[in-house]
């Protein structure tokens, strides 16, 4: 999200330099028509007639084409007057017609920046090394020359050793506006949001373009009218299920800061009123630039509060038991650093954020730079995501879709857009094949689907939570939709979850996901029946977990074991049976004790948990009740299980 400065104050403030640099120049020649113009041009600036001083300096550069003093003035002009690109080239040309000197140590390190900020690495490294050169008159610059030194040395490497390809602009009907910037995606990689401008004076929307299985896109649109207002609506950011949005907006009325972080939640098709985050994390200075975990409940952003690392930090806050957000907590080191910290992005995955900095070093400017994290909610070391998604521009922002194979960034193209003011030029959406190299630690699919009453077959909302069954961790938290029923959940590979859909006076839905060995890692579409808590109405406990022809509990049953004992205590009046079920494999005696052993040990517990035992039966069924045919593994699989019943 841009902050706008006072244009007029900013070129009145840099045109003092310009002024000093005329009072203190002098011209290296005897020549009376060189001096005559150049005295011409000195009078021009004092008069601040800028642009007949620079015809002036032109012509005498023209004349005199060995003298470099006209070239740096002209240079220092064009600088003052936004004009980068031929400010680069005039203090590039009149520097190099001069000798040496400790005096030219603000030109050298002026020369270094520009070079810099047009990726002219070798001009630049040069010009920082005069700068240190200079002694005590380039003590000033040399700490930022020192660290500039560092960043050629980085950026040279970095485009000798291309990590994957150049990112493609996005065709149409996208990039329509002067401005566009901040993609997101959905989990499910239907629908792109995005934050567009029209032209440079206008403000900020929020669009949305519904991604197709071809790989077009459709023509944006308003997210909503709720949502985009006469108001700045700047960078947003959207839940994997596509029904939470964060983003922030400037300067509305009772705002807690100049640019706050408001929320909206979709019902069906609608996004409700955008309500202010409040003060636990909204401040009273600028916060923007959102992202969201998958299920919506964690959110990272930028802020420019007190407190910080830097001149930007990255923040987080999270959703806690009852629905608040936790007080805003600066993310420290090693993601924030003494530079701009900006952008954040937290991949679908939960375990991998991208974000852009200044504070590291790079190509120069604001690049993307990525970290893992770790034990105790540790940050690894951020890693340089290297050329070319970082270039000798500013980096915006970045995204990666859920699967990892498809990233999304912004870009201005000043070479194509004949615009010289920064301010001014273009920013598109581009798009690129993520390479192996950048990709988060863990790739992710998604199951999605509706949730139904079992019994009149209309959507109803409920809890749908994901557990990690290693860690009997809640990765994710969402509800299906109120009208439809429609819920998405992220799943990650490499792990096993257990996933429950639960709503008030319905039995809960147990389900098992398997990814610590699946090749195949596909989405997955997962319709959901929910039963009534009426007599005669069951459930099959498909996380819960015994070694072959054992009755012991292993540990990852605690996840669902802990459910049922929530669910006895959530409904006191209600009475259940266990029941224990084998496959056909093995003699009946044998098969029918080992499913009363089992029901025995869910039995158990529950007791031990504090439920009252006259609440409870367990009852062996052994192979007499299977569910599917014994004609094949899985079908086995399916009738070793253990219900609950509700008496």
């Amino acid at each position: 999200m841009r902050r706008l400065i006072s244009v007029p104050l900013l070129l009145a403030c840099a045109l003092l330099l310009p002024l000093s640099a005329a009072a203190q120049a002098t011209l290296a020649s005897s020549n009376t028509k060189a001096r005559s113009l150049w005295d011409k041009a000195q009078s021009q600036v004092k008069e601040r007639n800028f642009d007949k001083a620079i015809e002036t300096l032109t012509v005498l550069n023209q004349k005199f084409p060995s003298l470099g003093e006209p070239h740096v003035l002209r240079g220092s002009l064009l600088k003052a007057m936004g004009e980068n690109r031929p400010a680069f080239e005039a203090y590039r040309d009149g520097l190099a017609k001069l000798p040496m000197d400790p005096a030219r140590a603000t030109d050298y390190y002026t020369l270094g920046e520009l070079a810099m900020t047009f990726g002219e690495y070798p001009i630049a490294a040069e010009s920082y090394k005069r700068v240190l050169k200079s002694g005590p008159k380039g003590q000033r610059n040399a700490a930022r020359a020192q660290r500039q030194l560092l960043n050629c040395e980085f950026a040279t490497k970095a485009m000798a050793a291309p990590i994957g390809v150049q990112p493609e602009r996005m065709g149409a009907p996208l990039n329509t506006f002067r401005f566009q910037y901040f993609p997101a995606l959905t989990a499910d990689n239907r629908f792109l949001l995005f934050t567009g401008r029209p032209a440079a004076d206008s403000g900020e929307d929020l669009f949305v373009s519904r991604m197709n299985k071809d790989g077009s896109t459709g023509d944006p649109a308003s997210i909503s009218p709720f949502i985009n207002t006469p108001y700045n609506e700047g960078a947003g950011a959207i839940s994997g299920d596509g029904k939470t949005l964060v983003f922030a907006s400037c300067d509305r009325p009772n705002s807690v800061g100049n640019c706050d972080l408001y929320i909206s939640r979709r019902t069906g098709n609608n996004w409700s009123k955008p309500l202010n985050l409040g003060r636990t994390v909204n401040s009273p200075e600028w916060d923007s630039q959102p992202t969201l975990s998958a299920d919506g409940r964690t959110l990272y952003f930028t802020s420019t509060r007190r407190g910080g690392q830097g001149q930007e930090d990255i923040y987080v806050t999270t959703l806690d038991a009852d629905g608040n957000w936790t007080p805003a907590r600066n993310l420290g080191q090693p993601v924030n650093t003494a530079g701009k910290d900006m952008a954040p992005f937290i991949h679908a995955s939960g375990t991998t954020l991208y974000y852009v900095t200044d504070g590291l070093v790079g190509m120069g400017g604001l690049d993307v730079f990525r970290c893992e994290q770790q034990a105790a909610g540790r940050w690894s070391e951020p890693v340089n995501l290297g050329y070319p998604l970082n270039t000798h521009e500013n980096e915006a922002s970045l995204f990666i879709s859920s699967d990892n194979r498809r990233g999304f960034c912004s870009r201005s193209r000043a070479a194509e857009s004949g615009v010289r003011n920064e301010r001014e030029r273009p920013v598109e959406l581009f798009s690129f094949e993520v390479p192996e190299q950048i990709r988060p630690r863990e790739t992710s699919t998604y199951t999605q689907g509706r949730v139904f009453d079992a019994f009149t077959k209309k959507p109803i909302k409920a809890d749908v939570q994901l557990y990690d069954l290693n860690t009997d961790e809640l990765t994710q938290y969402v509800s299906s939709d109120a009208e439809n029923g429609d819920y998405t959940v992220v799943l990650n590979e490499g792990r096993q979850y257990a996933m429950y859909a639960a709503a008030d006076k319905y039995l809960m839905k147990s389900l098992s996901f398997d990814y610590t060995d699946k090749k195949n890692f596909d989405p997955l579409t997962l319709d959901i029946y929910l039963e009534p808590v009426r007599a005669g109405r069951s459930i099959v406990l498909n996380n819960l977990f015994f070694d072959t022809k054992q009755y012991e509990l292993k540990p990852k049953s605690r996840t669902e074991l802990n459910r049922l004992v929530g669910f006895m205590k959530q409904y006191p009046d209600v009475q259940v049976e266990v029941s224990g079920h084998t496959d056909d494999v093995g003699s009946d005696d044998d098969n029918l004790a080992l499913s009363q052993n089992r029901a025995k040990s869910v039995y158990s517990y529950l007791v031990s948990q504090g439920v009252k035992a006259d609440r409870l039966r367990f009852k062996g069924y052994g192979e007499s009740k299977p569910l599917m045919a014994n004609d094949s593994e899985s079908h086995r699989q399916q009738n070793r299980r253990i219900e609950l019943r509700i008496l």
